[in-house]
């Protein structure tokens, strides 16, 4: 055939981000309603809950030359309402089409982590759906444990701080350039 059917254009650059801007923030929650609520029926309708009104949105922006595309991937962190060193993060959310790429979730896992890292954080940890919990475990995570959490299996899983040095400057963030994932 003359014409054969492409790829979808990816990305092959980031900048992984604190969500600064209004556009960034509504993406990483409509790209959360995509995952959550459309693709894997976690939630009904929305997947916000009363941790969106502390946490600190961060994003994965696609780049095209020096222009900002769109958010492909977000997550969230937070302080423990009971202790302050302690923090969590969720709603790990990657485009479908940029799952393949290692730089986008590993590049939010370690913004998320190091820049609590640098407001004073301890302990780092997260709920994470159990296939992805190898992801982690090769990012220098722990499984604390294997239960259920809306309806589907997790680990509780928690960051081994050696490995994610403080990052001060969360809201410029850093650049993350695409490979494909193993």
């Amino acid at each position: 055939m003359m014409f054969e059917p492409f790829k979808p254009f990816v990305a092959p650059e980031f900048q992984v981000k604190f969500a600064t801007e209004v556009w960034e923030r509504a993406a990483a929650a409509a790209l959360r309603r995509k995952v959550f609520c459309e693709e894997q029926g976690v939630f009904s309708g929305d997947d916000r809950d009363a941790v969106d009104d502390v946490a600190i949105p961060l994003v994965a922006v696609s780049l095209l030359g020096v222009a900002e595309g769109e958010v492909v991937g977000t997550v969230r962190i937070h302080a423990d309402e009971h202790e302050a060193d302690v923090w969590w993060g969720s709603r790990l959310a990657v485009e479908k089409g940029y799952r393949r790429l290692s730089a986008v979730g590993a590049g939010l896992i370690r913004l998320a982590v190091s820049s609590a890292h640098a407001r004073g954080c301890r302990r780092f940890l997260a709920n994470v759906q159990s296939q992805n919990a190898l992801l982690f475990q090769h990012m220098h995570w722990r499984s604390l444990g294997e239960f259920e959490l809306h309806g589907r299996p997790h680990h509780r899983m928690e960051a081994d701080l050696d490995h994610y040095p403080p990052f001060r400057t969360p809201e410029t963030g850093f650049l993350s350039l695409a490979k494909l994932a193993a």
